[in-house]
């Protein structure tokens, strides 16, 4: 594999055995939200524009799982030991030079700013490590409440925990015993840790409980929704009626193009197609092609609402605006939003049809034609 880059290393400690959270396997290897734990957790270093190389350190049993996972380019995995701090130690040994931050694989929600915050920490201080402030009151008691204590000045640590790679191995060789995390082996060595704004949706999955708030995070983390302008004009020319959003309207002229000249229907095919970043109805159903002269457009309203079924999208809502003298729009509107609404697949109350003219200004206004636009809204399913 290609080397990790050196100055900037997340190693990522998945090694253990994570049995309180139950199930048939480790919970770093189980799945939430369409992927493994570690999956989530190694993408989202992976992802982050500093350009992270990134150890995996995992238990020596568990090289089967990896071939579940779509592994990013440079990644490199190594076998952990007998507890934790024998993993961190194993990782920080595949490591180059420079910064390393030290990640818990069990907080697969772990935020883009937090791990910034935390390299930001760590090229001005020399150590950092994310933490929220602890906010609700402490207890001493076992079945009944025998005291409190002050919270002021307590924080509840995250990870990653990012240090500088030589002064961490340093530290991990001179420490004696099992250590909770890194900040304890790097303060037992007398390096000052700075706190950093850790954030609520960076959890560890401890317990059976945490799966269910993880994944609602993630999907959450990865709604995918598309926006789409489109935009149509038609001149007038012969004609007795105009077809709009599947309409027929009565007028002294009709709108003239390749098919029917649906104005309304091709300015919200094209919004569609763009929200897809699918070009436009000219590239799908050609002019040239003279299959398509006359058809009616409600066939290329239909491919598009398709198309974006098949990526897994549904349409949210239409929005469209018709610019013209005449015809009136206003009589006929409530049977064009039910008529897009029907090709849309959607309720009508998510279908807007507004008209508007142009005072009498451009070839609108001299009732040389008519223009729409129109925005459209997917959101994946």
């Amino acid at each position: 594999m290609v080397e990790a880059p050196p100055s900037l290393t997340a190693v990522i400690v998945a090694a253990g055995r994570g049995t309180r959270a139950g199930g048939d396997v480790p919970k770093q290897w189980q799945w939430i939200a369409g992927r493994s734990v570690v999956d989530w957790s190694v993408s989202r270093f992976a992802a982050h524009p500093a350009g992270i190389g990134i150890v995996l350190v995992i238990h020596p049993e568990d090289d089967a799982m990896l071939g579940a996972l779509d592994l990013p380019q440079g990644l490199r995995v190594v076998h952990g030991g007998a507890d934790r701090a024998a993993s961190v130690r194993a990782g920080l040994a595949a490591c180059g030079t420079g910064i390393v931050l030290i990640h818990d694989v069990a907080r697969p929600c772990v935020p883009e700013a937090v791990i910034s915050a935390v390299i930001e920490g760590v090229r001005t201080h020399g150590a950092a490590a994310p933490a929220v402030p602890v906010t609700d009151a402490l207890w001493r008691g076992a079945t009944s409440v025998e005291g409190t204590e002050d919270r002021d000045g307590l924080w509840r640590a995250q990870t990653p925990q990012g240090f500088d790679l030589k002064a961490i191995v340093a530290a991990h060789e001179a420490f004696d015993g099992l250590p909770a995390d890194d900040v304890e082996v790097a303060r037992a060595a007398g390096i000052d840790v700075t706190i950093v704004t850790g954030d609520e949706a960076n959890l560890k999955i401890t317990g059976p409980q945490d799966f269910a708030r993880a994944e609602a995070l993630l999907k959450g983390d990865t709604m995918d929704i598309r926006v789409g302008n489109g935009f149509d004009v038609h001149r007038f020319g012969p004609g007795g009626q105009v077809w709009l959003c599947g309409v027929s309207v009565p007028h002294d002229r009709g709108l003239q193009g390749h098919s029917d000249a649906d104005v309304g229907l091709h300015t919200v095919t094209d919004a569609i197609y763009g929200a897809l970043a699918e070009g436009d109805i000219g590239r799908h159903f050609p002019p040239s092609d003279p299959q398509w002269k006359g058809a009616q457009s409600h066939i290329f309203l239909t491919h598009a609402v398709e198309m974006a079924a098949e990526r897994g999208f549904v349409i949210s809502n239409a929005d469209l605006t018709l610019m013209c003298e005449r015809p009136k729009i206003g009589p006929v509107s409530g049977a064009m939003r039910a008529r897009l609404a029907e090709l849309l697949r959607i309720e009508v109350g998510r279908v807007s049809v507004k008209a508007t003219t142009t005072e009498r200004l451009g070839f609108t206004g001299r009732e040389e034609g008519i223009a729409a636009m129109a925005t459209v809204t997917l959101v994946a399913r």
